[in-house]
């Protein structure tokens, strides 16, 4: 296959048709749906910077993926996480029952249990088991050999099948005190409409993300978003966690205590909020998600 240019309005279209299983792989390799869209967002930056350079790609969902793929183990990296690479063994003979029972049951396993994988292990079987990608494809987004990635989901299957009895061990997050506190107040501003103690407990420099939407820096650029939710009336907040961070989840106000559609993250200084991010219109990023409420 002859190589291509791909124009910005394509490679856009693309993204955002890729973006929900994108982050399914990004928050499966990472453990986490909050650090996965970081790495899907870094991943949509080197996409768009290299059709920018004017970038031939070959086949781009293979392409694109092999971008996540890289964005991942660079972000690992940095949290110095594992990095064991599995060592390569004459394993292309080993059969290869693709869309069984595995594939099953990677679909249904939490991101705590893939983050007991080796990186290797954990890649080859969300690329097969999850997405769907043949092994020649998931070859192409690592890297690796068809032999080490013959292994490797070899060895990642056993894994997850060892891994799926045992019985669920999950540390129940907790909260300091005084973080609590803040959380709460913030939350009861908001569900009582009263933007305008909300805003005053904005720094001058916040910075706000609406993922999937739009960026804001500074107070008089921010305090238009809680306009917005001020004049709307579908939801209602509480003070929970997800992936075991302090967050504010949304829920349909008809059904308070109903399934949540979508999460806040908010960081303070001392008693000033600093930064906001709002995951309202990123509903992928539900999917995998370990949501708790905090009681109380």
């Amino acid at each position: 296959m002859i190589p291509r240019k791909l124009d910005r309005p394509a490679l856009e279209a693309m993204l955002s048709e890729l973006r929900p299983k994108l982050h399914r792989y990004c928050a499966r390799m990472a453990g986490s749906v909050i650090d996965g869209e970081d790495i899907v967002q870094e991943t949509l930056l080197k996409a768009l910077q290299a059709v920018d350079g004017s970038a031939a790609v070959e086949r781009p969902e293979q392409w694109l993926f092999r971008i996540a793929h890289n964005a991942a183990q660079d972000h690992l990296r940095r949290r110095q996480r594992e990095r064991s690479r599995i060592t390569e063994a004459d394993m292309t003979t080993i059969e290869d029952p693709s869309g069984g029972a595995d594939s099953r049951l990677a679909a249904a396993t939490g991101l705590r249990s893939f983050m007991r994988l080796s990186l290797a292990q954990r890649s080859a079987v969300i690329l097969v088991d999850v997405l769907g990608l043949s092994l020649h494809e998931t070859c192409e987004v690592s890297g690796a050999t068809l032999a080490a990635t013959k292994a490797a989901l070899h060895r990642g299957r056993a894994r997850l099948r060892l891994l799926a009895s045992e019985p669920e061990q999950a540390a129940v997050p907790k909260l300091d005190a005084e973080d609590e506190r803040r959380l709460r107040r913030y939350v009861d501003l908001f569900n009582a409409r009263d933007f305008d103690a909300v805003r005053a407990l904005i720094a001058e420099d916040i910075k706000l993300e609406v993922v999937n939407r739009t960026r804001m820096r500074g107070k008089a650029e921010v305090s238009t978003y809680f306009g917005n939710y001020d004049r709307a009336s579908d939801w209602t907040l509480s003070p929970g966690f997800v992936d075991g961070r302090p967050a504010i989840l949304i829920r349909d106000p008809r059904q308070p205590d109903g399934p949540v559609r979508g999460f806040m993250l908010v960081e303070w200084s001392g008693e000033r909020v600093i930064e906001i991010r709002d995951f309202r219109y990123a509903p992928w990023c539900l999917v995998d998600a370990e949501i708790s409420t905090i009681e109380g």
